[in-house]
């Protein structure tokens, strides 16, 4: 006798967490050709360069720690770290300032809080956060401009000199500002029109900006289509911002427009990439949805009335801080239970005092908040119920 069969669907997301990053290093590549095609080997250069010092970090730390050191680095989380900094970090940025930004990110916001999976920050923005507020020269003007405005191209060998000589700024000629800082800066003074006229816009909406953003765009595409990451924590960031730059700043002549917002700096890279960090990020679907809402939130406001033209970094930190504040609001409903079970203590119900619990005669029954015995007859009080839970 013959019985049909069939096999069970087979699930295309990635399980171990070395697939995951390796998918990640993939995904960003695309958008590190594009930074490298438009301003020169200034990224390609800080990848490497972060890269290996995360590694070197990361092993430190794990033999300070007794852990096994090549089986922890296989799971590929410094090469992200390593990678997110070097995308993020001006192309031109002095070597020490690359060196205390990974160690930053790697030894203090990662170990400090248990290593992988335990740190509520994403460790990269950690990073990048501190260097930009300690050394702000030398994160605002070395920015490299765009080859196609250079009068003669800097090699792979000048751009390292550049990066390793020990000067805070680059060399004039090589660096020129951002597009949302030229905007930012100019717009109280001039008209769009006039702006734009900038040669760092080029033709388009921002000269190289634009297609590194398609690129990163792209390789966010590719996380979704492998299911590494879910469009909620995207969705949220780009609707957040797209609704309040049209809401509260549809005037070009005293606003960033949405399309520089959107591809003018590190958005994409930002949306896909650093905001959708599953261990620093809220958890739930409609968490990551009020997660990736607030950060493209604080995007606009700290672009738009902060002294920061990229903001990315605040806003996810900020976020972070929110994240278990978030899943305590949005976790969905327990099996068998009508309402979101989100403390030992009925909802509607004050709480009572653990003193009280603590303080009362053991002769009557305890029960908890629900009002279940927890042990009838016995010494057994509250506190020790919620130290058994």
């Amino acid at each position: 006798m013959s019985f049909l069969s069939a096999a069970s669907p087979l699930h295309r997301a990635p399980s171990g967490s070395s697939a995951v990053m390796m998918w990640v290093i993939l995904a960003a590549i695309p958008g590190l050709m594009a930074q490298t095609l438009f301003f020169g080997w200034g990224n390609l250069i800080n990848v490497l360069w972060c890269t290996t010092l995360a590694l070197g970090f990361e092993a430190v730390i794990l033999k300070l720690r007794r852990r096994p050191v090549l089986f922890h680095l296989r799971d590929c989380s410094a090469v992200v770290t390593g990678l997110l900094l070097g995308l993020a970090l001006p192309p031109l940025l002095p070597w020490w300032a690359s060196v205390t930004a990974v160690g930053v990110a790697i030894i203090l916001a990662k170990h400090l809080y248990g290593g992988l999976g335990y740190n509520p920050f994403n460790p990269a923005m950690v990073g990048y956060a501190l260097v930009l507020i300690s050394f702000p020269v030398a994160m605002t003007v070395n920015w490299a401009a765009p080859e196609t405005l250079l009068d003669r191209t800097l090699s792979f060998f000048d751009t390292a000199a550049i990066i390793f000589n020990g000067a805070s700024a680059a060399p004039d000629g090589w660096s020129m500002a951002t597009p949302l800082d030229v905007y930012k800066n100019e717009i109280d003074s001039e008209l769009a029109t006039a702006v734009i006229q900038a040669p760092v816009f080029g033709s388009g909406i921002a000269l190289g900006w634009e297609w590194v953003n398609v690129s990163f765009l792209a390789g966010g595409c590719l996380l979704l289509y492998r299911r590494i990451i879910t469009w909620h924590i995207p969705a949220g960031v780009l609707g957040g911002l797209a609704l309040l730059s049209l809401a509260l700043g549809w005037d070009v002549d005293q606003n960033v427009p949405l399309t520089l917002h959107l591809f003018g700096g590190g958005t994409m890279l930002g949306v896909f990439f650093i905001a959708t960090d599953p261990v620093s990020a809220a958890t739930s679907n409609r968490g990551k949805l009020v997660f990736g809402l607030g950060i493209g939130v604080l995007v606009y406001l700290i672009r738009t009335w902060g002294v920061y033209p990229d903001a990315f970094a605040f806003a996810v930190l900020l976020m972070n801080f929110a994240a278990p504040f978030i899943d305590y609001y949005t976790k969905p409903r327990s099996y068998g239970h009508s309402a979101r079970q989100r403390t030992l203590t009925d909802q509607g119900h004050q709480a009572r005092p653990l003193r009280a619990g603590l303080d009362q005669s053991n002769d009557a029954p305890q029960r908890d908040a629900a009002g279940s015995d927890l042990v009838p007859g016995s010494a057994m009080t509250e506190a020790d119920h919620v130290s058994r839970l």
